[in-house]
């Protein structure tokens, strides 16, 4: 099938184009201008920062520390940029996004306010057909997709929206101007890692603060020390062994399961090394601790009922509040664990009230505010929908994306989410992509450690291909068939598929069940991504 072009429209011919001006997509543009590929990148937003240019809603800051949320091909680069503090805020961050670009000259080649609508692939030629909304075609031999895993939100949730009075927004679309909350009544709705930021955030300010939550979470109590000279240089120092450390171990941290067998410590040494990993106030109580909780449902229930019991000392252990805001039903880790700074503490405050939406849910929004089952309706002068993403794969789906003899990805994943590595689809050929299914960086990685990994397998394999004369690449059938067994057989021992979660697609209706990020260790994923590169990419047939 030919791709479909727009015959009125100018064309411009590209070697490459790289969709996406976040961490991954900045960086992929990098690189393939070191190849001396024609590339451009293409942007939906007026500015380069990925989620940290979309998601400004108050309290956005990251969660991974930022002398590991980094760049590491440039020792250079790492130094010169000097963070003020362990999880810096978001708008640190969108600074530092915009830093690199200066320095690396990358706005030159960086179209803004463009979004791609559509890529069709010839068959006969073997390149891309790309147009965007703005009504540009482009003629591109490869087409890298760096738009990440949690970049299509689910914006129109629920019946009524288009009705209320007041404000609705969606934090993954926060306004740059900002929304005025001082003295309003507000609700939010959703208690993901998104949601618990806006709410500690905001509940000093606002009039009234209304929290609808549907499932309460595990969180960490962040510890977020500020950042000197002195700190940073001692990070400097050790930017070879950071470097190195974060891409072997099981999430892309400088941490990992290092603490020993549960089986083999006595109860009171597991109550040890727990505590311990809590009063760090990281992301290591999760990813650095017994990696037992991941598989065993006893050991499980044991590491979950720590958390629920720091939790409840918190709340006053009032019965009501932790009946509302503690998880029973799922373990702890099998979710996406937040770091929180006084979240709970929210919850005893005067001007604040917690909905329970398992027992109310929520039936619609009216011109007043939210309508829940009961017939209540809750009068609010702005809602914020901090209700989540179609994970993973929603980034591609919402493009019209049609690969060799016109198959849609868009019709072929609502059946079945496939992928070879995270990285390509067979049926696609020179179609590249980070922060896709089936890899660490859905859901299961230092974000920074893994999109590098796969820009530079990316940019290798393609190099590759060129060096040896060849035009298009495109993983086999039995490669993609082989890769999906596998991550499968890996999910599958693992508690994370018995719990319905973003994880497994199960906030959006109708999204095939199937666990989105690799489970296998981020050393272990880019053990095997280095061994198809230097066996020449067996998996990859190339013409």
């Amino acid at each position: 099938m030919a791709a479909y072009s727009n015959p009125n429209a100018p064309v411009t011919r590209l070697d490459a184009v790289v969709i996406g001006a976040g961490v991954a997509g900045l960086y992929q543009l990098h690189k393939l201008r070191e190849l001396g590929l024609n590339v451009r990148a293409y942007e939906t937003g007026s500015g380069v920062g990925g989620t940290w240019y979309w998601n400004r809603y108050p309290g956005a800051r990251f969660d991974s520390q930022a002398e590991i949320y980094q760049y590491w091909f440039s020792e250079d680069l790492y130094k010169a940029w000097k963070p003020t503090e362990r999880f810096p805020a978001q708008p640190e961050t969108e600074s530092w996004l915009n830093w690199v670009a200066d320095r690396l000259d990358l706005r030159k080649d960086i179209r803004f306010g463009a979004r791609i609508d559509s890529a069709h692939y010839d068959d006969t030629i073997g390149r891309w057909s790309l147009v965007t909304q703005q009504g540009e075609t482009i003629d591109t031999q490869y087409l890298v997709c760096c738009m990440g895993m949690l970049s299509a939100p689910l914006t129109n949730r629920f019946h009524g929206q288009s009705s209320f009075k007041g404000q609705i927004h969606h934090t993954a679309l926060w306004p740059k101007e900002g929304v005025d909350l001082k003295g309003k009544r507000v609700a939010v709705v959703g208690v993901g890692a998104t949601g618990i930021q806006v709410i500690q955030s905001i509940a000093p300010e606002v009039a009234e603060l209304k929290v609808f939550v549907r499932t309460p979470q595990y969180m960490i109590p962040m510890r977020n020390p500020k950042y000197g000279e002195k700190e940073w240089a001692d990070f400097a120092a050790r930017f070879h062994e950071l470097k190195a450390r974060v891409r072997g171990t099981f999430a892309g941290f400088d941490y990992d399961f290092d603490a020993g067998p549960w089986a083999d410590k006595t109860p009171a040494e597991r109550e040890v090394v727990l505590q311990g990993l809590w009063e760090d106030g990281s992301l290591s109580m999760w990813l650095a601790s017994f990696p037992e909780m991941f598989f065993d449902e006893s050991v499980s229930f044991e590491v979950s009922e720590f958390v629920r019991r720091k939790m409840r000392e918190r709340l006053g252990n009032d019965p009501a509040l932790c009946e509302l805001l503690i998880p029973t039903d799922y373990g702890f880790g099998t979710h996406r664990v937040p770091l929180e700074s006084g979240y709970l503490e929210v919850y005893l405050r005067d001007n604040v009230e917690g909905v329970n939406c398992r027992a109310t849910p929520i039936e619609r929004i009216v011109p007043e505010g939210i309508q829940t089952s009961d017939g209540k309706v809750h009068e609010v002068d702005v809602i914020i929908l901090a209700v989540g993403f179609d994970a993973g794969s929603g980034a591609l789906t919402r493009m019209d994306i049609r690969g060799r003899g016109g198959r849609s990805l868009k019709q072929e994943w609502s059946k079945e989410i496939r992928t070879a590595m995270g990285m390509q689809i067979h049926g696609y050929p020179n179609l590249f992509s980070t922060a896709s299914p089936l890899a660490p960086t859905a859901a299961l990685c230092n974000m920074p450690t893994c999109l590098q990994a796969q820009v530079e397998w990316v940019t290798d394999c393609i190099a590759y291909a060129r060096a040896t004369g060849k035009k298009v690449v495109e993983p086999t059938r039995e490669f993609e068939e082989s890769w999906v067994r596998h991550h499968d057989e890996v999910a599958n021992r693992t508690l994370l598929v018995k719990t319905d979660s973003w994880y497994m697609g199960s906030n959006v209706e109708g999204k095939p069940r199937r666990l989105l990020s690799y489970a296998g260790g981020v050393g272990n994923y880019h053990r095997q991504c280095d061994e198809q590169a230097a066996m020449g990419y067996p998996g990859f047939a190339m013409r």
